[in-house]
């Protein structure tokens, strides 16, 4: 199909991208890549008035050591992610994650940013982030605020940002030497994710999943069995607790529950050894 028409913004920077916001309000939707947005006008599924591209804006593409955390620009390709020295040292599963993100096309496109700001319960770098306790920073009219990832996704396609708000950096903590894995269970390479699981154990284990839920999220009912001192079977019985998978053409409600406690036994255990 094709888009609905609209209007064209190329934004030189974060203020003029967020003049953009304010001047056309919810009907200016920003594109980064565009591998996320221009699909759902393709489908009328989106018909935004003013496209506000973005995706030009050399200051937000980069990769910072800030001492416990990496900060990384939101306009950060995943081809850069995927191959950023620091991020191999000092967030590895969110590089390999990233490695498994579209085709090389896509990742040379795409933007961490985009991904996160999208809010795809499919996707799977909002599974990671959410895994690994990251947060976000947002920029709007009224200066910075920061919003972990836990609270900034609300919904399906839909986060904590503001119309009038952009997603400008994220920041991961650094876990070098933690135990990591990330599963992913798809019928066809470069399909979204069945279901799928990223794990972190450092200390505490954080478990965020793919496609389990209306939004993206970590499994609690996970969380509490290994980090209570349950076993990875107690871990994988109660992965799905108090989530609503969707059932689809390629998978039932039951289907995505067992996958999902087959997918985080072996994140679990991949994650132990890891971190040894």
């Amino acid at each position: 199909m094709i888009p609905s028409a609209f209007d064209y913004v190329r934004a030189g920077s974060a203020e003029e991208a967020l003049a953009a916001l304010a001047e056309h309000g919810d009907e200016a939707k920003l594109m980064a890549g565009g591998h996320s947005l221009i699909p759902l006008m393709k489908l009328r599924l989106a018909a935004p008035g003013v496209v506000v591209d973005i995706g030009r804006i050399n200051d937000l593409s980069y990769v910072k050591d800030d001492g416990d955390n990496l900060s990384i620009g939101a306009l950060t390709r995943h081809r850069a992610i995927e191959t950023d020295a620091l991020i191999a040292e000092h967030a590895p599963l969110l590089a390999h994650a990233t490695s498994h993100v579209g085709d090389p096309q896509v990742r040379h496109r795409g933007t961490l940013g985009g991904a996160l700001a999208h809010g795809d319960p499919a996707s799977d770098l909002p599974a990671v982030v959410l895994a690994m306790g990251g947060t976000l920073v947002a920029q709007g009219p009224n200066g910075t605020r920061e919003i972990g990832a836990d609270d900034f996704f609300s919904g399906f396609l839909e986060t904590a940002l503001a119309d009038d708000e952009m997603l400008t950096e994220v920041r991961i903590p650094k876990m070098a030497g933690a135990g990591w894995s990330f599963q992913k269970f798809n019928r066809r390479a470069q399909d979204w994710a069945i279901v799928g699981c990223a794990v972190v154990s450092n200390g505490t284990t954080g478990i965020g999943l793919v496609n389990m839920d209306f939004r993206p999220t970590r499994s609690a009912g996970a969380e509490a069995a290994i980090n209570g001192g349950g076993s990875v079977a107690d871990a994988a019985a109660a992965v799905a607790e108090g989530l609503n998978p969707p059932a689809d053409n390629n998978a039932s409600i039951e289907f995505r529950n067992h996958l999902a406690g087959v997918l985080v036994t072996r994140g679990l255990e991949e994650a132990r050894g890891s971190g040894e």
